[in-house]
């Protein structure tokens, strides 16, 4: 099992964390190939991955790295599923204002989950986008998740979750991830399968 983390020079304790709640492998996702960590230097038990997010429009000059490629949704996302095709694109339940009267701007739709299919672009639950926000804000992330589960589930989407952490202590361990997911609609299965590396 894996998580997908944001360090900020804090690689170590990143890695003590998960460790202590049970993960195998750590991704740790940077704005460019300079700042990757050296995994020998944190001489850590859990495997290390190094992956970059991009902007939308750099996205097949961040793929000539030979990493994963994670994007974040802007709210305008065609380009990033139709043509620059990253790895994974996440946190697609934030980029949205308002929700319509009859279905909620969850950031999907039919044709962007064809598109996702095709072009095998993952698509990426941030418990991150639940836990750093309180209120209304948070019943309508989490219901715009559960559309989001409902499409994936329809269209066969590449599905990861994961913490996205910013801070080592917004990690949370793989169980309480699937628990969370599964009680916001998600299959068991499809829950632990979004937590092995694709």
């Amino acid at each position: 099992m894996f998580d997908i983390v944001f360090p900020d020079r804090n690689e170590k304790e990143f890695v003590e964390v998960a460790e202590k709640l049970g993960y195998d492998s750590l991704v740790f996702v940077y704005p460019s190939k300079s700042g990757f960590a050296d995994a020998a230097k944190l001489g850590a038990k859990t495997k290390v991955i190094c992956a970059l997010i991009s902007d939308q429009k750099k996205i097949q000059q961040a793929k000539q790295n030979l990493v994963p490629v994670f994007v974040k949704s802007t709210g305008d996302d065609r380009f990033a599923f139709e043509k620059s095709r990253p790895d994974f694109i996440f946190e697609l339940e934030e980029a949205q204002k308002h929700d319509y009267i009859h279905q909620r701007a969850s950031g999907l739709n039919h044709v962007l989950c064809t598109l996702a299919k095709k072009n095998n672009v993952g698509i990426g639950f941030s418990f991150s986008s639940v836990l750093n926000c309180s209120g209304m804000l948070r019943a309508q992330i989490i219901g715009r998740m559960q559309q989001n589960i409902s499409l994936c589930r329809k269209y066969k989407n590449k599905v990861v979750i994961a913490s996205f952490a910013r801070n080592p202590y917004d990690m949370r361990s793989p169980q309480d991830l699937i628990s969370f997911f599964v009680t916001i609609g998600m299959h068991q299965k499809e829950a632990k399968d979004g937590l092995v590396l694709p």
